[in-house]
């Protein structure tokens, strides 16, 4: 036979402070009476040597306590005062007494003996009469009884403590109200003696059974919450059953379970062991893991619509930390419902956390860097960007750090509370490419031959389906030092860096036929001594350029400064690209 493992506070239905599970299981005493007894207190006072241990309130509960969980109620209704029995009780009654008495105490009443004096005298601070000592208080119908012990004459002027005469005439009607009633007809009576962490062997065999009859109830609602919910969403009820079924069915087993626990007429112990919460929470927790799984899931998925299948790093080591933080909250409820004091254990670990956080403080940086790389998006992997004075593709995005492969094809590793703070130009996601080169004409140019070039140029982009006509122009800018500069400003309108570079060229050789066609050439930045004439200056081509120029006067044709919107129309697309003797080029007829 067990019982608990230390004496129990002292509580009683309506005015006394429930005991904490700590107390019940643990046998932690959040409140002592000290006392301090000197000499000459004890002066005058006899102590009897009583081999039941009587001689104070404290030992004569406990040697009561004792005599009961061995079974012993002969011996424990020694403890009880049976002097001046009501009628219809006797001497002889007195083991039953003391075994009702003790299923009284057992559903209704915990005693903490660190509470009651260990004084022959007892408390003489408890506003009660010399040799009275109050246990508790118990509540049957509208009256309240005093669970009283007082000192009754032993041997030769000596004194001892008993369960008072009130008290054990009183035993009768408690019982009525806290005994067992039909209970005590379908299971033996041995059932009522024996215990198990203070609960009774018919409560575990009863309790045991509810659960067993609850399961299949508890699994029926979930089923029929899952049909409901099938009602509006067969996928989304799919996915809840997928995800939430199982710790469902477990917290509505288990609520069932406390709600019908009043019906098992629990005693002390078990109603203090069913508010451990330490199941609830265990499904809470079950519960909350499970609806953390079910948003990353979602999360991930909506990862991989919107093409952001990068991210996915970050969803599972977020997930993780979230679960933490859910099982740290869980933990702590469990041990407030246990009786600890959480808020001392909660200034410790925030210390610790400031020294961790310290500690970990250039990993965090990188982690918001990677968080911040996600969400804004400034490069992906596979852009190819430009990172401070390097240029190179992006090849993966950790929790720490990134990847880019360079043109050398060398592998750079950044951090990522650096990378996120670079200056990063995303070749990638360029719409179109700016073509702007500068050319440089040489002095000997004339006018005629520049005004040449700059229509002839403004026609050409117009005319090439690879150049967007918005905006684009052609400027003679001024004067160089060496050359005569004529800018062009257009964009080529494809994605693909490559392909840019294909059309740029095409656009230069095609500028430089234009130069060529006009006579001009191109400057370059040196100084040369002539002591032989300078190139001769091929004059039927300047003849025929100004002739071009004039005639274009004449037949107010000189498209300066910029092209009419009908010309612009009319020459849009005419030039051939790929141009003439490519390999992708149209074959024309011979």
């Amino acid at each position: 036979m067990t019982n608990l493992p230390h004496p129990l506070p002292l509580w009683a239905a309506g005015d006394q402070t429930k005991p904490s599970v700590k107390e019940l299981i643990k046998g932690a005493k959040e409140r002592r009476a000290v006392e301090t007894f000197q000499p000459e207190q004890l002066a005058g006072t006899q102590i009897p040597d009583d081999p039941l241990g009587r001689q104070t309130p404290r030992s004569a509960v406990k040697g009561f306590l004792k005599a009961t969980r061995e079974r012993d109620y002969a011996t424990a209704s020694e403890y009880l005062d049976l002097r001046n029995l009501p009628p219809g009780l006797d001497l002889n009654q007195g083991p039953d007494l003391a075994r009702q008495f003790k299923i009284i105490l057992d559903r209704a009443l915990f005693i903490d003996l660190e509470l009651l004096s260990s004084s022959p005298e007892g408390d003489r601070q408890d506003n009660l009469p010399a040799g009275r000592e109050r246990v508790g208080r118990l509540a049957a119908g509208d009256k309240s009884y005093d669970i009283l012990l007082q000192q009754v004459p032993y041997g030769d002027g000596a004194h001892i403590w008993k369960f008072a005469s009130t008290t054990t005439a009183d035993i009768p009607a408690l019982y009525k109200e806290y005994g067992y009633g039909p209970l005590e007809r379908f299971f033996p009576a041995w059932m009522f003696d024996y215990s198990i962490l203070g609960i009774h062997l018919w409560q575990w065999v009863l309790t045991v059974t509810v659960l067993l009859l609850l399961y299949p109830v508890a699994t029926w609602i979930t089923w029929l919450g899952g049909r409901i919910l099938r009602l509006f969403s067969v996928q989304r009820a799919e996915n809840l059953e997928r995800f939430f079924a199982a710790p469902l069915k477990l917290l509505v087993w288990i609520l069932l379970a406390r709600a019908l626990s009043p019906l098992i007429g629990p005693s002390v112990a078990f109603s203090a062991l069913m508010q451990v919460a330490t199941i609830p929470l265990f499904a809470l927790a079950w519960l909350l893991i499970r609806l953390v799984d079910f948003g990353a899931s979602r999360i991930l998925g909506d990862l991989d619509r919107r093409g952001l299948a990068g991210a996915r790093v970050l969803v599972t080591p977020v997930s993780r930390l979230v679960k933490l933080v859910v099982m740290t909250g869980i933990m702590l409820l469990w041990l407030d419902n246990m009786g600890f004091k959480v808020t001392t254990l909660l200034a410790g670990l925030s210390i610790s956390g400031v020294a961790v956080a310290l500690a970990s403080q250039k990993s965090l940086e990188n982690i918001f860097g990677a968080l911040t790389l996600f969400s804004s998006q400034p490069v992906r992997v596979g852009d190819f960007c430009r990172f401070g004075d390097q240029v190179g593709t992006v090849e993966e995005i950790g929790l720490r750090a990134t990847r880019i492969r360079t043109l050398d094809r060398s592998l750079i590793t950044v951090a990522n509370g650096e990378f996120a703070n670079l200056h990063l130009d995303n070749y990638s996601v360029r719409d179109r490419f700016w073509y702007h080169p500068q050319i440089g004409l040489r002095y000997e140019t004339t006018p005629d031959q520049i005004r040449y070039i700059l229509v002839e140029v403004q026609m050409m982009l117009y005319a090439h389906p690879k150049v967007l006509p918005e905006p684009l122009w052609v400027r003679f800018l001024g004067f160089g030092d060496y050359s005569l500069n004529v800018g062009v400003f257009a964009y080529i309108g494809v994605t693909d860096y490559t392909e840019s570079l294909e059309i740029a060229e095409d656009l230069n050789l095609r500028i430089m036929d234009i130069v060529a066609a006009a006579g001009s050439d191109f400057a370059f930045p040196a100084q040369i001594q002539y002591e032989l004439p300078g190139k001769p200056v091929d004059e039927s081509r300047v003849h025929a350029v100004e002739a071009q120029v004039k005639e274009w006067k004449a037949q107010r044709a000189l498209y300066l400064p910029n092209l009419p919107k009908e010309k612009i129309t009319e020459i849009r697309g005419s030039l051939a690209y790929p141009p003439p003797g490519s390999p992708g080029a149209v074959p024309t007829s011979s």
